[in-house]
């Protein structure tokens, strides 16, 4: 690891530690020539999940993609950058669980779905519109009425 002071490769590690989310490791160097501190992370590194497009194609997991997508339909609505930062952390995590590195991307834009409906119902008929591409206005209220007709969560 060079220093980011003077570019000197040795250093020692004067204090290890797990980050605050549980997975990474922060650690406290000392550049051995110039004797500064600075702190570098370590991380698991994961094998990349690839989304299969539905033309076949396959293309790396784009986090930003998902965030992008679902900030867009939650624009002027009452959810938070970090919660939308959670539904994508939990859809990134889901399909690393599974195991499989290959997701099809229809998989991807259900779990949206899924997660979205729970957060924020205008939102997700927003999110739905776009991913279903609705061919008219009774595919659109066709969502709507089953949203309307889906039984409600009781918070507890």
């Amino acid at each position: 690891m060079k220093c980011p002071f003077c570019g000197f490769q040795d250093n020692k590690v004067t204090d290890t530690r797990p980050s605050k989310d549980g997975k990474s490791v922060r650690r406290r160097r000392e550049c051995l020539d110039c004797s500064r501190r600075f702190t570098t992370y370590e991380y698991v590194e994961k094998s990349p999940l690839l989304v299969i497009k539905r033309d076949g194609r396959e293309e790396p997991f784009d986090r930003q993609k998902l965030l992008i997508g679902i900030m867009t339909a939650a624009h002027k609505r009452p959810v938070t950058r970090q919660e939308i930062e959670k539904i994508v952390d939990g859809i990134e995590e889901h399909f690393f669980d599974l195991g499989n590195l290959t997701v099809p991307s229809r998989s991807v834009g259900e779990e949206i779905m899924k997660r979205l409906k729970e957060l924020d119902e205008v939102a997700y008929v927003r999110f739905a519109s776009v991913y279903r591409d609705f061919k008219d206005k009774e595919e659109f209220l066709k969502e709507v009425k089953d949203l309307k007709d889906a039984p409600k969560k009781n918070p507890e």
